[in-house]
C-alpha cells in the first residue's frame, strides 16, 4: 500500500461517523487535510465525536450534519442540505450500519436491515452523484462485509416477509445488495470521472449489534475478540481508498486488506446485478433508466 497522499482542499462526508470505523475513517481523513463532514444520527453523540477529532486532528475543517440513515425522508433531507452548503464533493463513504436482532420495519415500512444498510445509503449517492461530478475526480466508497460471501438471496423476498428472518442473513444480505449495487453503479459511472467501489474493513470489534447481541454472537466474540481488528485498523481499507493515487481510476471492485479480492459470485452476475438496480431505485422512488 502507497503512502496516502494530503486530502487538503477536498471535502469528504463519511455517515456513521459518531463511532467506530466510521469516526476513525473521519479522524484519519481530518489528520490528512480534508474538509470533513461526519453524518450521524443522534445530535449528542455526533457533537461528541467531533470534539473528539477536532481535538485529535487539530483540524476545524469539521461539519456535522444529523440524519438516520434508514428514513428516506431524512435521507433527503440531508441530501438538500449537502447540495446547498457545498459546491463539490470528492469523497463520499458510505460507512453508516445496522445489524438488526428481531424483524423490524423503518419510518418507511421497509425491513429497517436492508432499509438502513443498503437503501439509505444508495439514495444518498444518487442524489448527490451531480455533486460528486461537479468536481471530479471524486470516489464513492461503500463499506461492505464479507458476511455478503454467504448471503441468500431471494429477489422475491428481500424484506423476510415470507422467510424467517436470520438477523446474520439480513445483514449479509444487505451487504450483497450492496455489492452488486457498487458494481452496476461503477459500470454506469463509467467515463464521468466518478469511481464507485465497497470494501470489506476487517473483522472488527465494534458496537454494530448494539446493546443487545444474539447470544450465538456474543459466544463468538468472545471466542476470538482477541483476534479482530480494531476501529483504527478497520478504517485503514476506507482511508486507502479514499485518499492513495493507486486506485484514483479504479472503479467497481471489492477491496479485502486494501487489496482488490473476488465478491460473492452472485453480486458479480450481471443479471442479478441489473434486477437489484431496479428494485433499489424503485424502493427509493427514483427511475433511473
Amino acid at each position: 500500500m502507497s503512502e496516502p497522499r494530503s486530502m487538503s482542499g477536498k471535502t469528504c462526508i463519511v455517515t456513521g461517523a459518531n463511532s467506530g470505523i466510521g469516526k476513525e475513517t473521519a479522524l484519519g481523513l481530518a489528520r490528512m487535510g480534508a474538509r470533513v463532514v461526519l453524518v450521524c444520527r443522534n445530535a449528542e453523540k455526533g457533537k461528541a465525536a467531533l470534539e473528539d477529532i477536532r481535538r485529535e486532528s487539530g483540524s476545524s475543517a469539521l461539519d456535522l450534519l444529523i440524519a438516520d440513515m434508514s428514513s428516506q425522508a431524512s435521507v433527503r433531507a440531508l441530501a438538500e442540505q449537502i447540495l446547498k452548503k457545498y459546491s463539490r464533493l470528492d469523497v463520499l463513504i458510505n460507512n453508516a450500519g445496522a445489524a438488526v436482532r428481531a424483524r423490524t420495519l423503518s419510518a418507511d415500512g421497509i425491513e429497517t436491515t436492508v432499509a438502513a444498510n443498503h437503501l439509505g445509503a444508495a439514495l444518498l449517492t444518487i442524489l448527490l452523484l451531480d455533486l460528486l461530478k461537479a468536481g471530479t475526480p471524486s470516489r464513492i466508497i461503500n463499506v461492505s462485509s464479507e458476511a455478503q460471501r454467504r448471503a441468500r438471496l431471494d429477489m422475491s423476498d428481500l424484506q423476510f416477509e415470507r422467510r424467517k428472518y436470520n438477523s446474520f442473513y439480513a445483514y449479509g444480505q444487505s451487504k450483497l445488495l450492496m455489492n452488486a449495487f457498487t458494481f452496476e453503479l461503477a459500470r454506469r459511472l463509467e467515463g464521468t470521472g466518478v469511481t464507485a467501489n465497497c470494501l470489506h474493513p476487517g473483522v472488527v470489534a465494534t458496537n454494530i449489534w448494539g446493546a443487545d447481541p444474539p447470544l450465538i454472537f456474543k459466544l463468538i466474540i468472545a471466542l476470538v475478540k482477541p483476534f479482530m481488528l480494531n476501529s483504527k485498523e478497520g478504517a485503514e481499507v476506507s482511508l486507502y481508498l479514499a485518499s492513495s493515487p493507486d486506485v484514483a481510476q479504479v472503479s467497481g471492485k471489492y477491496f479485502v486488506k486494501s487489496k482488490p479480492a473476488e465478491s460473492s459470485p452472485l453480486s458479480q452476475d450481471p443479471q442479478i446485478a441489473a434486477e437489484i438496480w431496479q428494485w433499489t431505485t424503485k424502493m427509493i422512488g427514483i427511475q433511473m433508466a
